[in-house]
C-alpha cells in the first residue's frame, strides 16, 4: 500500500494531467477552427503555437530538475514538471476560448 500522503499526490497529478490534457484538445480545436477561417485567433497565433512549446519545456524540465535536487519523489517531480506545461494550456484555453468564433458575413 502506498502512504497517504504519496496516494494523495498521485491523484492530483493525474487530475492534473487530465486537465492539461483536456485544455490541450479545446486549444488544438480552437486553432485549427482559427486556421480555417472559423475561430477568432490573432494573426501570429500559428507562430505562437510553436515557439511557446519550446519555452514551456524548457520551464517544465527545470521544474523537475529543481524539484529532484530539492529531494522530492518521482511524483513530487512531475507534479512540479506538469507546472508550467498546465499554466500555458491553460492560459491558451482561456484566451483563445475568450475570442470566441467569427462572425457569419
Amino acid at each position: 500500500m502506498f502512504p497517504p500522503r504519496l496516494t494523495s499526490d498521485m491523484l492530483r497529478l493525474s487530475v492534473e494531467m487530465g486537465m492539461m490534457m483536456a485544455e490541450a484538445q479545446m486549444v488544438i480545436v480552437m486553432r485549427m477552427m482559427g486556421m480555417a477561417g472559423v475561430w477568432n485567433v490573432t494573426k501570429g497565433e500559428n507562430k505562437r503555437m510553436v515557439s511557446e512549446k519550446t519555452t514551456a519545456l524548457i520551464a517544465s524540465g527545470f521544474a523537475a530538475q529543481k524539484a529532484i535536487a530539492a529531494g522530492a519523489d518521482p511524483t513530487g517531480a512531475a507534479l512540479a514538471a506538469m507546472r508550467p506545461l498546465r499554466s500555458k494550456t491553460r492560459a491558451n484555453a482561456r484566451r483563445l476560448s475568450g475570442r470566441g468564433p467569427k462572425s457569419p458575413v
